[in-house]
């Protein structure tokens, strides 16, 4: 048996050209960072799965930790937003629950 180096990203398999269009559309959204400052051929960015605003709003932070000359492009494409989100998602647990928000089952007998 013999084994060959092959590119991993021509062996993909994409069964329709909808999802072809819709990967390439969302890979468009995480580049934006990279793009807005020059940088798209400096860094690589390899995802397992994804969520395109999700990680183009990380992708922003992350460049200004690189340098902080990057903050006025970033800024005219509002990319180093912090998530909303985050407040209500993170829950912690409170005394006299279960969970952050299980109750205990209530008997009416």
């Amino acid at each position: 048996m013999r084994w060959k180096k092959v590119d991993a990203r021509q062996n993909l398999p994409c069964p329709t050209d909808y999802l072809q269009a819709t990967l390439y559309a969302g890979c468009s959204i995480v580049k934006t960072p990279l793009v807005t400052i020059g940088y798209e051929s400096s860094y690589d960015v390899f995802l397992l799965s994804w969520q395109s605003r999700a990680i183009s709003n990380g992708l922003g932070p992350a460049l200004l930790k690189v340098s902080d000359s990057h903050r006025s492009p970033l800024k005219q494409e509002s990319l180093p937003t912090r998530d909303a989100r985050v407040d209500w998602v993170v829950k912690t647990k409170k005394a006299g629950l279960r969970k952050a928000r299980k109750h205990l089952q209530h008997s009416k007998r």
